[in-house]
């Protein structure tokens, strides 16, 4: 897989600008704010259609334009392809693949894979359980792309029983009971109940399977990168305990533990069981790598996971996919770097930000297309 052309047209502080993309490894230097990363950011959305800036298309289009436009050529095993997204200020983007206009933005996915490495990443293993949750789902979506409609229709009816959630507790308002309810509430939750059971084990099992063949991979790159000195261990720890080879055993826990925790969440009047409460708990000799990890010790699990992406996805489809690298180099110590980069050598296309190109070896720099990037225009 290989990214031949960007064009970028109106898109964050870009106007019209197009990059034809001439080796294996591509750097991107300047100064801060000038574009490094909106260059990789669109290269990111064409793979899985989000930001991992922004949830909002109005944020991604230039100021004084109503709409943006990345286009792209993407060279594969079986030929090349041609994409395009347009983003509205205002309305629904348009994705289009060889100039045709898809009516299921599902259908665009998987036809450019990548895997970014920003320092943001970081907070993989600082944040709130939410990013480790984002991060397994932006995975699942590049090498399973029907995972973007289960989650998509997951997170729909968790919505709406949140709603119906939010009415029921109106209702029963300072000191009521069940009688003071609609029966008609109570039986449409009964209906969401069942729908989120169905959809929470569909998101649940898939989440476990990919966790069982990143595991190995991250382990085995932790090991090379670190020395072997530590252990890191990978846990998904779901908010329902079951028997995850068993589809219909996983909707019956769900719904049982809906059971348990009924007065919580009409107390609180949202859902509180279900994978949109799961944990991915990361583990350095046991310990929680969030609580007591030192920064060094962080940096190599995100490596590690970020390696094992790229692993993941390269035997899944058949191709290595592209490798974005925002801005990490100057965080990593000169070991890390050295392991980043002969991980990499030309088995993946890879596109690197930077403020200063001394980063790299001679070797690397002339192997490599330097592109200057300043005030939003890329030259050579």
């Amino acid at each position: 897989m290989y990214l031949e052309t960007l064009h970028l047209r109106s898109f964050r502080n870009y106007t019209d600008q197009r990059v034809t993309f001439s080796a294996q490894k591509t750097i991107l230097v300047g100064n801060n704010a000038q574009g490094k990363s909106n260059a990789l950011e669109a290269v990111e959305l064409l793979a899985t259609l989000k930001s991992h800036r922004t949830s909002r298309d109005r944020d991604l289009v230039r100021r004084d334009a109503e709409s943006g436009q990345i286009r792209a050529t993407v060279a594969r095993s079986n030929g090349s392809l041609e994409l395009a997204m347009t983003l509205r200020g205002k309305g629904r983007r348009t994705l289009a693949i060889e100039g045709e206009v898809l009516r299921r933005h599902l259908d665009f996915l998987g036809a450019l894979n990548a895997v970014e490495f920003s320092s943001l990443d970081l907070d993989l293993v600082r944040g709130a359980p939410e990013y480790r949750r984002h991060w397994l789902d932006a995975l699942l979506v590049q090498i399973e792309p029907i995972y973007a409609y289960i989650l998509q229709e997951y997170v729909r009816v968790v919505r709406q029983r949140n709603a119906l959630l939010k009415s029921i507790r109106k209702s029963l308002g300072d000191g009521g009971d069940a009688t003071t309810v609609p029966r008609s509430d109570w039986d449409q939750l009964a209906l969401w109940d069942a729908q989120l059971a169905a959809g929470g084990s569909r998101v649940m099992r898939r989440r476990d399977r990919v966790l069982q063949r990143l595991i190995p991979l991250a382990q085995r790159w932790h090991d090379r990168i670190g020395g072997g000195t530590e252990h890191l261990s990978v846990i998904y720890a779901p908010n329902v305990e079951c028997d995850r080879d068993d589809p219909a055993g996983v909707r019956a826990a769900i719904l049982e533990k809906i059971k348990e925790r009924r007065l919580a969440e009409q107390h609180l009047g949202t859902s509180v069981v279900g994978p949109h409460r799961d944990e991915i708990d990361l583990q350095i000799d046991d310990t929680p790598a969030r609580a007591y990890g030192s920064q060094g010790q962080q940096r190599t699990l995100v490596l590690a996971l970020k390696l094992a992406e790229l692993e993941l996805i390269e035997a899944v489809i058949g191709e290595p996919p592209l490798l974005l690298l925002d801005d990490v180099l100057a965080e990593l110590d000169p070991m890390r770097q050295n392991q980043l980069l002969d991980a990499i050598q030309d088995r993946f296309q890879t596109l690197i930000t930077t403020t200063h190109v001394d980063t790299f070896d001679a070797q690397w720099l002339s192997a490599s297309q330097v592109l200057v990037v300043e005030a939003g225009r890329i030259s050579p």
